[in-house]
């Protein structure tokens, strides 16, 4: 559940990302900053689930830490954002912990109670006056399912009015001359030692997640900061894993509340989340070669900016369709479960081979294998995909490759194939060296970008 978290936790940013889809580089950089965060939370899942469930590493190592740790004393978890946060909660909803402490560990005198709202929140014994109190089974009769799904439609469009908000003080921010000074002070480097930079950054989210008390925030924060180029990815990515180290402060701060036998237990759980972290950056972060999420988020950055429905479909895939698919082979059975993940993982690393000896040593392969030409198309092309959503009136406008307003991009599409033939440049074919001579013949020649496109699969 915690390995689960830490991918969870890392959606808010990709849905900030697409608030950028407008331009199309914005988004290519915002999504490849917000997904990076992604990439490295679901390696980390892989390798460490693996090496968990197989050794136990992790459990034996918190636990050994625990027994000689000194646990006495209670520690009052401060959170300088509830005086102003729990007034406003309290007006919509109040739940009574007892029943839900008692349903957990199925005490009798609470297995006939069905709502988990609080009924006595005066000493007087009067009636608890809470929005939810009000909808409830004492007032408009409404049961928990039905408030839990008014309360959680509420809490995405509140979160949707933050991240709007916050988008727009950012922008308003990045039309000053405060954009220059974040540009040079955040991607600069130590002089006498520039392989530090990195864990200062890491530091820095740290301590700024640790004063937010939420790493969602922050990186939420950094995806239009890379979006408009102040911030590179490369300085980004340790930015990000400062932060889902400062993210586990929360719950170990937490956890030192717990009371009697729960006291170990709660602590053991915290160091696990940290553990599983700083474990997961000492894999991807210190050897440079080993930093694969940089990577795998600039694919996905490059591939969102060219399908733009590609974003859609990689948030639905990766936080839900996947996750539910892994929980339904896992309830299915151990073995079920190792043979499908043993296949699709054998399925993966072939292809990756592959990829690698086609870019750099082409000639080692038979000729068949050289590329992927021999597939059926929509094997190893979004293009099929993109000409299915073309014929949907409102996605038309995410497919394929639109307009920009960037000269180099739009020269390096046109070069590439991805601009469409008839697109009209205006005002810039003599910065692009596009002239009316090369235009006029592409609108005889309908098949030109197909041909282009064929000749450069890349």
């Amino acid at each position: 559940m915690i390995f689960g978290s830490n991918i969870g936790t890392s959606v808010t940013n990709t849905i900030v990302s697409m608030t950028q889809v407008g331009d199309r580089e914005a988004f290519r950089r915002a999504f490849a900053a917000a997904t990076v965060h992604d990439m490295f939370n679901w390696l980390a899942v892989i390798v460490l689930t693996t090496v968990e469930v197989s050794t136990g590493m992790m459990e034996w190592m918190t636990e050994k830490l625990v027994e000689v740790m000194p646990l006495h004393a209670n520690v009052s978890n401060p959170d300088i954002l509830k005086p102003i946060t729990v007034p406003v909660t309290e007006l919509i909803v109040q739940l009574d912990k007892d029943v839900l402490m008692g349903w957990s560990f199925g005490y009798p005198e609470y297995a006939n109670v069905t709502s988990i709202l609080k009924k006595d929140c005066h000493a007087d014994g009067s009636p608890c006056r809470f929005l939810l109190a009000l909808l409830g089974e004492d007032g408009l009769g409404l049961s928990d399912v039905w408030l839990g799904v008014l309360l959680l439609a509420f809490s995405l469009l509140t979160l949707c009015a933050c991240l709007i908000g916050l988008m727009k003080i950012l922008n308003s921010l990045m039309a000053t001359h405060m954009a220059e000074v974040i540009k040079k002070t955040i991607n600069a480097e130590v002089p006498s030692c520039p392989w530090i930079t990195g864990y200062l950054g890491m530091l820095v989210g740290a301590v700024i997640t640790i004063l937010l008390r939420s790493s969602s925030v922050f990186t939420s924060t950094l995806t239009p900061l890379c979006g408009s180029g102040l911030i590179s990815l490369e300085t980004a990515y340790p930015l990000t894993l400062g932060s889902n180290i400062g993210t586990t402060t929360t719950s170990i701060i937490a956890s030192f509340a717990a009371e009697g036998k729960y006291l170990k237990p709660s602590i053991q759980t915290a160091l696990v989340h940290l553990f599983f972290n700083v474990i997961a950056i000492l894999i991807f972060y210190p050897i440079p070669f080993m930093r694969w999420p940089i990577g795998l988020a600039r694919k996905l950055g490059d591939l969102t900016a060219d399908y733009r429905w590609f974003a859609t479909l990689y948030l639905i895939l990766s936080f839900f369709v996947i996750p539910i698919i892994v929980f339904g082979l896992s309830v299915a059975g151990t073995a079920i479960l190792y043979i499908v993940l043993g296949i699709v993982s054998s399925v993966i690393i072939i292809v990756t081979i592959i990829n690698f000896l086609q870019k750099n040593m082409a000639k080692a392969l038979p000729n068949f294998l050289r590329t992927w030409d021999f597939l059926p198309l929509w094997m190893h092309s979004l293009e099929p995909l993109d000409n299915l959503f073309q014929k949907i009136p409102i996605c038309s406008k995410c497919t394929s490759v639109n307009n920009t307003t960037d000269p180099v991009v739009q020269q390096e599409h046109f070069e590439s194939g991805k601009v469409d033939h008839h697109q009209h440049v205006s005002g810039e074919e003599a910065r692009l060296k596009v002239n009316s001579s090369i235009y006029s013949p592409l609108k005889n020649v309908p098949s030109f970008c197909e041909t282009v496109v064929q000749c450069h699969p890349d």
